[in-house]
């Protein structure tokens, strides 16, 4: 049953980037991330109350709560780095760099939760990071090379962030049904979210925000809050290594997206390293 979860997670953040990357094009990137974490957050607890897991709220141990926080903080700097990267550079472009993050997350979840290692999954490693390579064109790192203004930094930045996110996520959900935990971690996004809006000083912006864009912006964070809710599930249910690179196919549907909708061009390279990432996706689940 997890695996059902971790694909749908993957679809949803597969259109995430898309409507995301419509909805910034003349709206800051952290104002849309603040926008958006409030819709995200509203589904978050709509599905606690569905489920009812809201009476779990007083169960729930210290040491979980202090994971969900972190985990709340890192993936708060993982989408205001991301959605950066997402304005300043192109899907398909930033979107690999991203995912990066799945490789380095296998390797913490392996030394620090313990994950078992197989020479399959090994192998698996080395695949993926293959194919996230080939879809990074040398030209955009020469580019980008120490510009700390540059998609290029930022979207490394988030894959970092990505990468704590889910090693973070996996423990501090651990005992806790996945909704509530998703909803906790959510509010520590929010805060976050909005007190760099007011650190940078954009909240004067909010009033002109296009308004095709704000819909896109708040499509967005509905896409992301479903994406959350069965990423969680999975992570709650399955190993982080295994879990983590089946949501990280969302690059496929992505780049997909941006092809057919945002008319952005990929290369045969790229679509080389999109075949690697799916081949190396399959081992694990071998």
């Amino acid at each position: 049953m997890w695996l059902l979860y971790a694909l749908g997670a993957a679809f949803f953040a597969g259109i995430t980037s898309i409507l995301a990357k419509i909805g910034i094009k003349n709206t800051d990137s952290t104002i849309a991330t603040a926008i958006r974490t409030i819709i995200v957050l509203l589904f978050a607890w709509l599905m606690v109350l569905i489920v009812g897991s809201y009476s779990t709220i007083s169960e729930i141990s210290s040491k979980s709560l202090l994971f969900l926080a972190l985990s709340g903080l890192a993936t708060g700097g993982s989408w205001l780095c991301y959605f950066k990267a997402l304005q300043l550079g192109d899907v398909n472009k930033v979107v690999p760099i991203d995912k990066s993050s799945t490789v380095l997350t296998m390797i913490l979840a392996i030394i620090f939760l313990g994950e078992e290692f197989t020479l399959l999954k090994g192998i698996s490693m080395v695949v993926l990071l293959v194919g996230t390579l080939l879809l990074i064109e040398r030209k955009d790192i020469r580019n980008n090379k120490n510009i700390k203004g540059s998609w290029l930094f930022f979207a490394i930045l988030s894959a970092v962030f990505a990468s704590l996110t889910a090693i973070l996520g996996k423990v501090g959900i651990s005992g806790v049904e996945s909704n509530l935990g998703t909803a906790l971690r959510t509010i520590v996004v929010l805060f976050m979210s909005w007190i760099m809006v007011f650190v940078v000083r954009k909240q004067g912006e909010i009033k002109s925000i296009n308004r095709i864009e704000l819909l896109f912006i708040l499509l967005s964070g509905l896409a992301t809050g479903a994406s959350w809710l069965f990423y969680y599930k999975a992570l709650q249910l399955g190993e982080a290594s295994v879990v983590v690179p089946i949501d990280k196919l969302s690059i496929v549907i992505t780049i997909l997206f941006t092809v057919f909708i945002l008319k952005e061009k990929i290369s045969k390279k790229s679509i080389l390293g999109l075949i690697l990432i799916v081949a190396g996706t399959i081992l694990l689940l071998i």
